[in-house]
Order: structure tokens, then sequence, then C-alpha cells
């Protein structure tokens, strides 16, 4: 269940809020005017997730790689990797 608040609120109750984001690592949303404005989370709960997004697009280029015919055999691809940490 979305824990929603006020503007208000925020300005008026921010450590309240701001561990609330920590204990749970959920967003708070902030409306103004009644109407959806904001999401605030915390930190960490922000680099997860940006780091999953990250991820998948990594996930993606090489899935795009493997549609385009861009990959060799295991056994030439690891003997490149060792010819490179030889040097």
């Amino acid at each position: 269940m979305p824990h929603i608040r006020s503007s208000a609120d925020l300005r008026n109750n921010y450590n309240e809020i701001s561990t609330f984001c920590h204990d749970y690592a959920e967003p708070v949303f902030i409306t103004k005017n009644g109407k959806g404005d904001l999401a605030v989370m915390s930190i960490e709960a922000y680099e997860k997730l940006t780091a999953g997004y990250e991820l998948y697009g990594l996930l993606q280029d090489g899935l795009a790689d493997v549609k385009a015919g861009r990959t060799k055999p295991l056994d030439s691809a690891m003997a490149e990797i060792r010819g490179r940490r030889r040097r």
C-alpha cells in the first residue's frame, strides 16, 4: 500500500518522512493540492533502483548482440580474456 503525504507534511514533518523512507526502503508519494507531485525515497533505495535499470540495460545490450550474431565461442572468449590478464 503506498504511503501518501501532503507537501505540507513534507515541510512540517521532514524527519518523520525521512525515517520512514530509510526504515522501509519504500518511496513516500507527496501530493500538492490533492494531486500526485513527487516520490521521495532514501538514497539507498534510489541507488538500488537505478542499479537495476543499469543491469537491465546491459542485459538488453547482450541480447541485442546475440540476436545480431555478435558472439564467439566460450573457449575463444576465455582465451582472449586470459591473454589480456597476462600482459
